[in-house]
């Protein structure tokens, strides 16, 4: 962020009458034998939860879900026909103690395999059918298909074709709305969400981008996040999104989103100022097949891009669309910051990312000064 250029938790007791006691205890005994026997019975059935025996036999592939309980691991091995019930892989994964280590992900398993033997398959990296990926927080739709190529042998090409349309992918057109009167970049950027996936050798490119995007929408949906923006920010979710990727592109720390997303509402509706985000600039570069840069290296001319549609050195406002993909952290920043009156930051230390914060345009000067002093790249 620059400033006009940088701004931006027993007794016992003595029983008488013991003839009498004598036939209340048999009376009492045999009504226990008749409830100890039921209840054994009952509990003898629950640990004889049906079981295959062996190794199994077809090959079958499985996917588990990412944040699957144990119950609903069970729920698709037994509907693929791989453990005969569920209590048999709940059990089986209890008597494991390496179970909670088990992954999300595509699975090479076998037919009616017994319980124990499932599990240790799940643990077994060998079994993993897919091509395993991961997709970090903060990183462009353009480095998300260079990634997933190199990984999968699919060609950018057929990713950027396939996100030509991110309704068809499974974008409810509803989010490509904004209501402060600018235009809106109707592309994927900002729903392929970051996480670690599997994708099977017979995917396309469509299916794995389809595929980020449903994990988006789930995790926006257990936000609330469309709701929540549009009530308490008076803003639409496609705006709260922009601000999401911006926090994440702008905070050197997890603790620092919140922060930076309060700067950028403050600065569109308390004091009308430019937002005045380098990453913007950057990231219209990038798009036309530039190179990142510190901003101290920015030129005027890249910052005040009147072409630029990301421009927010000059221009009042978001830019048209997110720059990047926000992780869950970062869109919960942008859906609930901390309250303050900060209008400007910069980062103070490369080593702890750490960034300074203020309302106070004097202090964001001194600031900025200490954060050349220890040799961020500003000055």
């Amino acid at each position: 962020m620059r400033e006009e250029q940088v701004d931006l938790t027993r007794s016992r007791h003595r029983r008488k009458g013991s003839t009498g006691l004598a036939v209340v205890l048999t009376v009492v005994a045999v009504l226990v034998a008749g409830v100890t026997g039921a209840g054994f019975w009952g509990y003898r059935t629950y640990l004889s939860a049906p079981d295959y025996d062996g190794d199994g036999g077809a090959p079958v592939t499985v996917t588990i879900e990412s944040g699957s309980t144990l119950t609903a691991m069970g729920d698709v091995l037994v509907a693929a026909d791989v453990v005969k019930s569920v209590k048999a892989f709940v059990k089986a994964a209890g008597d494991n103690p390496k179970s909670s280590t088990i992954q999300a992900g595509t699975f090479q398993m076998k037919k009616q395999m017994a319980a124990a033997e499932a599990v240790t398959r799940l643990l077994d990296p060998a079994a993993r059918a897919g091509n395993g990926v991961t997709i970090n927080e903060g990183w462009t739709a353009l480095r998300t298909y260079e990634t997933i190529s190199k990984a999968t042998g699919i060609p950018v090409a057929d990713f950027e074709k396939a996100a030509k349309d991110p309704v068809k992918l499974g974008v409810p057109a509803s989010w490509f709305k904004r209501g402060d009167g600018k235009k809106v970049a109707r592309t994927v950027e900002g729903f392929l969400f970051p996480d670690t996936y599997e994708f099977t050798a017979t995917m396309t490119a469509e299916q794995i981008l389809k595929t980020m995007v449903q994990h988006f929408l789930k995790v926006s949906d257990e936000l609330d996040f469309p709701g929540g923006v549009t009530g308490d920010r008076k803003t639409s979710p496609f705006e709260g999104l922009i601000v999401a990727s911006l926090a994440e592109a702008e905070a050197g720390t997890k603790e620092d989103l919140g922060k930076v997303a309060r700067v950028a509402y403050n600065r569109l509706h308390v004091t009308r100022m430019p937002l005045q985000f380098d990453t913007t600039a950057n990231y219209w570069l990038a798009l036309n097949g530039g190179t990142a840069k510190h901003s101290g290296e920015l030129s005027r001319e890249e910052l005040n891009d009147k072409n630029n549609p990301y421009n927010t050195a000059t221009e009042y406002g978001l830019p048209i669309g997110p720059i990047n993909s926000p992780g869950k952290a970062a869109l919960q920043a942008a859906l609930d910051p901390p309250k303050g009156n900060w209008l400007y930051f910069v980062l103070m230390d490369n080593k702890t990312k750490i960034s300074a914060f203020t309302a106070d345009y004097d202090q964001h000067r001194r600031n900025t000064d200490k954060a050349c002093a220890n040799g961020v790249a500003l000055c």
